[in-house]
């Protein structure tokens, strides 16, 4: 009884280490990826404030070039 308690203390102790290694790789994978999610949402965030300067240039100009044709017009 003893010697299989104690076999079974040593299969723990052997296998606990091994199993907490897959437990810091998933956690590090997920870090990982919820990085990587984050730098993909800061880079959506930049390509959409570019996007809304690029509009607001193309409004101004536009603008412009109706104030110069109506000045033109009269």
């Amino acid at each position: 009884m003893m010697r299989a308690l104690a076999k079974s203390l040593v299969m723990a102790a052997v296998l606990l280490p091994l199993a907490g290694c897959g437990l810091a790789e998933t956690g590090a994978t997920a870090a990982a990826g919820a990085a990587s999610a984050a730098q993909q949402a800061k880079q959506a965030r930049q390509t959409e404030a570019r996007m809304k300067q690029q509009i607001d240039a193309a409004y101004r100009e536009d603008a412009a070039k109706r104030k110069a044709a109506e000045a033109q017009a009269q």
